[in-house]
């Protein structure tokens, strides 16, 4: 006969293992784990939304620091842009800093005086502008011709006949100071070979012997210089019709009948190439003995045609754009050879102002 079981054990446990309620004992927690007190009734269906909730692809959760953060940097990075923007181009104000075009013009205020000026694109700057540097160019090319020549004007222009066929009405032609480029055997005391000295040393220039020098008739400045051969040189007193001329040239003239012999002083007797007879005797230039310190250079190269353009010049103008140096004077003989020389302009440059010499 059995008694009533006093724990219930197997009742109790099956029915604590049955509903959920109560503690397993296979549960290792042990007794002081379990609780007679039923746990709340499992919400399944609510933790599964909320396990599918945390498992979506969702954003983080929004930060406002890092908004805030993120807001400023592109604020300032539109700041920078906007700096960049106003920067100009190389070529004047209406080109934006970042080459874009909606930019800020170059203003003095704000790039300076200089930076304005070399980079604005106004008209009338940049005209200005052009022509400072075309006056620049020309000068910075005169500047170097005096520097070679030693003389001022460095070029002349020819303006007649009288040196033909080596030289040419219409030529422009480069001079230089009598005492630089020697050639041999040159007169005591000046850089100029005679062509009665060149024949014993065979110096030519333009096609003949001796220096083709320029020179004022009867040392007067406002005379139109002259480009003509140096023949030779004569003493004071000299009788340098019987001396030294050639018959061919004065036939059987005396000195007497000649009124710069005989010499009234230490120089030279000239006479163009294409001319009949000496400036000092039936010549162009009708000029007396040529004074060392009347000559102002020596003719070293020549180009062709160029000489033309200043001649216009005084053709058109009367020589009052670019007055010839020293003087401006009318052609006063005929055969001569005027020069003209150079002053300065634009890309005719020195030779629009290449001043008269008669040849």
């Amino acid at each position: 006969m059995s008694g009533p079981d006093s724990g219930g054990t197997d009742d109790d446990g099956g029915d604590r293992s049955g509903d959920g309620s109560a503690w397993d004992d296979t549960d290792d927690r042990g007794p002081t784990d379990r609780s007679d007190t039923p746990g709340p009734p499992a919400h399944t269906t609510g933790d599964n939304e909320r396990e599918h909730d945390r498992d979506q692809p969702t954003g983080p959760p929004v930060n406002s620091a890092e908004t805030e953060s993120e807001t400023e940097t592109e604020t300032e990075s539109g700041h920078a842009s906007a700096r960049s923007g106003a920067r100009t181009g190389p070529n004047g104000g209406t080109t934006d800093r970042d080459g874009t075009g909606n930019g800020s013009r170059v203003t003095i205020e704000d790039d300076g005086l200089i930076r304005w000026f070399l980079q604005s694109d106004d008209g009338s700057v940049v005209v200005v502008r052009d022509v400072l540097s075309s006056v620049a160019i020309v000068a910075a090319v005169g500047l170097l011709l005096f520097a070679v020549s030693g003389i001022w004007p460095p070029l002349v222009a020819v303006e007649s006949g009288s040196m033909e066929p080596n030289m040419q009405r219409g030529d422009l032609v480069f001079v230089v100071d009598d005492n630089r480029f020697v050639g041999d055997n040159p007169i005591d005391g000046t850089g100029i070979v005679t062509r009665e000295n060149a024949q014993e040393s065979g110096y030519d220039k333009f096609g003949g012997s001796g220096d083709v020098i320029v020179f004022l008739p009867n040392g007067d400045s406002r005379q139109t210089p002259v480009i003509h051969r140096a023949h030779f040189w004569v003493e004071e007193d000299e009788n340098w019709i019987e001396t030294k001329a050639d018959e061919d040239i004065v036939g059987d003239v005396t000195c007497n009948q000649v009124r710069t012999c005989p010499a009234p002083h230490d120089g030279f007797v000239t006479k163009g190439d294409n001319n009949n007879g000496y400036d000092q005797y039936e010549g162009g230039a009708r000029t007396t003995i040529v004074h060392p310190d009347w000559v102002t250079g020596k003719a070293m190269y020549r180009i062709p045609w160029l000489g033309h353009i200043r001649l216009a010049f005084d053709s058109f103008f009367g020589g009052m754009l670019a007055p010839s140096t020293p003087g401006i004077a009318p052609i006063g003989f005929g055969g001569t050879g005027a020069v003209a020389g150079a002053g300065m302009s634009a890309s005719a440059g020195l030779v629009a102002a290449a001043g008269r010499y008669r040849s």
